[in-house]
């Protein structure tokens, strides 16, 4: 990852207006969001998402579409990062199987266990995407947790780091947010 030291005083320059601050910092986490976007789209064939143009798109929404974007620090501009990813590739599956099925939309109350395997393009991205609205009006924090290990496919060493907490911490996180999305998805 880049140097947090360097990311943060560019952070506050552009919290100043300053937009090439800011151009910066996205150039310079360009790489990291597209190392994230190839790891969880590795795998995936016959889909027209592929991570560039994930990372692409989660730019757009990144800087918003009158460019004012304010992150407050390095935590915060990836889990804005995740939730940006999060909502490209729901569009993208809702897209998908809308025009597969004529707009009939099946639900399925699974969750994957391996979040180090690609994303799931497919209902059940759908399902936990309606599940981690749920989660989010519930807890906050847990739903962010959840979006930066499995739409970012940050490692809960990582996600530690970015949001200063202990591993173990982000472990029963997780742990607790996965019970949580199961019994939402089962509900449904």
């Amino acid at each position: 990852m880049a140097d947090t030291a360097d990311i943060t005083v560019f952070l506050e320059s552009a919290r100043n207006g300053d937009r090439a601050a800011l151009d910066h910092v996205l150039s310079t986490l360009y790489q990291e969001l597209h190392t994230m976007a190839r790891r969880q789209l590795s795998g995936q064939h016959g889909y027209t998402l592929d991570a560039t143009a994930l990372v692409h798109e989660s730019y757009l929404k990144l800087i918003g579409s009158n460019g004012n974007a304010r992150f407050d620090d390095r935590a915060h501009f990836f889990a804005y990062a995740a939730s940006s990813m999060r909502s490209v590739v729901v569009d993208y599956a809702r897209n998908r199987l809308a025009r597969k099925r004529g707009g009939d939309l099946k639900r399925v109350a699974e969750i994957p266990e391996d979040v180090e395997g690609p994303l799931r393009l497919d209902e059940d991205t759908l399902a936990l995407n309606d599940a981690l609205d749920k989660l989010a009006a519930a807890d906050e924090r847990l739903a962010q947790v959840v979006e930066m290990r499995y739409f970012a496919g940050l490692s809960e060493l990582e996600i530690a780091e970015l949001l200063q907490r202990s591993e173990r911490s982000i472990r029963r996180d997780w742990q607790k947010a996965r019970l949580f999305l199961l019994s939402a998805m089962q509900e449904d």
